[in-house]
């Protein structure tokens, strides 16, 4: 069976085909700069990529463009579109009606648009792209997989917030999570390495967005990010954690306006905003060894966050087997794990630096005397959404 697995942004469109059940990735691609004068497509196929500029207006040009390459005699990997028997989507936002991937029909597209509130940049995209789909694969199972599904398992003293309990009863405001297909994909990869049916893990999702979640027997009973994905750690652009009467604060001094505050919260802070560099992590560790002073303290503040984050957890969890990271930052930056994990050593966490400093998928880097195991491995979330996708499909 191949599978088709598509990730629907604002303007752009990210996809991979999957040979099922094998999970070989046969093609895969990104469209960007959707409704541009100069959209960019680059695909590949059968070991060959292609470069593609040109004015592509909306989504359903985008799919019909990237249909055409998987289509391509020389670059595509399918004879006829029929071959494409089950389409995944990730879907940002899925609220409290969702606890895992589900077919999609009619009912299903109701509650996603129920939640673009809750998510206006991404949820509306994401049913851009089901749309498109539809539309050209008229005979395929589409599938759903929410960002926010792991999660759902919280606790309600988790996910609750301290406000007037009206506010979760007519707006339902609380904490969702997010990144959760990224957590539960790594927690079962993470089984595989400790040769264990289940434990208690701690993963830590870094990259420019990044989230810690803690894993108790495989359910989510905790994790940073909250209502939005502003919530938690120092992210790239975004504040994470803070006095929420900064907002009104910055309002009343400034005049921002409600989107503006918005911005400068999502688009203009965290290593951004505290380094006045770049929300780039390897320009920020060259700039600290230039000795620049805020770029030092934006990576002092990212790497707190996330051992509080951590210390928290173990707390939360009683017992913990392993600490784990991923993303971009979690896979590639044995600097960042050292400084995050650095004199832990009370909590059982102790690092072989000659370990951590080579490890990379599905590798240990804890010492010996370590009670607690730390691995590095690699995040697939679209892996993950074609395996959900396919045993919902067949």
């Amino acid at each position: 069976m191949k599978v088709l697995v598509v990730n629907s942004g604002s303007s752009s469109i990210k996809y991979q085909v999957f040979e099922m059940p094998e999970a070989k990735v046969a093609a895969k691609g990104l469209l960007e700069r959707i409704g541009e004068n100069e959209s960019k497509l680059k695909h590949t196929g059968n070991e060959k990529t292609k470069e593609i500029t040109k004015a592509i207006k909306d989504h359903a040009e985008g799919m019909n463009l990237i249909f055409s390459m998987l289509l391509d005699s020389e670059y595509g990997v399918i004879k006829d579109i029929s071959e494409i028997t089950a389409v995944g989507h990730r879907i940002v936002h899925g609220g409290e009606a969702f606890t895992k991937s589900t077919l999609i029909d009619d009912s299903v597209i109701k509650e996603i648009e129920n939640y673009t509130e809750l998510s206006p940049l991404h949820n509306p995209a994401n049913l851009v792209g089901i749309n498109a789909c539809k539309e050209l694969l008229k005979n395929a199972k589409m599938v759903a997989c929410f960002d926010t599904s792991f999660h759902q398992t919280m606790p309600e003293h988790a996910y609750m917030y301290a406000l007037p309990y009206e506010y979760y009863k007519k707006y339902k405001v609380r904490r969702y999570g997010f990144h959760g297909t990224s957590h539960k994909y790594v927690y079962g990869e993470a089984l595989k390495v400790l040769n264990k049916a289940s434990a208690n893990v701690i993963v830590c999702h870094l990259g420019n967005g990044a989230s810690v979640c803690a894993i108790q027997q495989g359910k989510s009973i905790d994790t940073s990010m909250g209502l939005t994905p502003l919530e938690g750690l120092v992210m790239g652009t975004r504040s994470g954690d803070m006095d929420p009467a900064i907002v009104t604060y910055i309002m009343d001094k400034t005049g921002a306006s409600t989107k503006e505050m918005n911005d400068i919260l999502n688009k203009k802070s965290g290593l951004l905003g505290i380094s006045e560099i770049s929300n780039d992590m390897r320009n920020i560790l060259v700039e600290e060894k230039n000795g620049n002073k805020q770029a030092k303290l934006a990576l002092d503040m990212f790497c707190y966050r996330v051992k509080k984050y951590i210390g928290s957890y173990i707390a939360a969890l009683g017992k913990v087997d392993a600490i784990v990271f991923t993303g971009g930052i979690g896979e590639n930056d044995p600097h960042i794990r050292h400084r995050i994990l650095d004199n832990m050593q009370a909590f059982g966490i102790e690092i072989d630096d000659e370990k951590n400093s080579s490890a990379r998928n599905c590798a240990p880097f804890a010492s010996s005397n370590a009670k607690i195991d730390l691995l590095v491995i690699a995040t697939d979330e679209e892996k993950a959404i074609a395996i959900d996708t396919y045993e919902l499909a067949k």
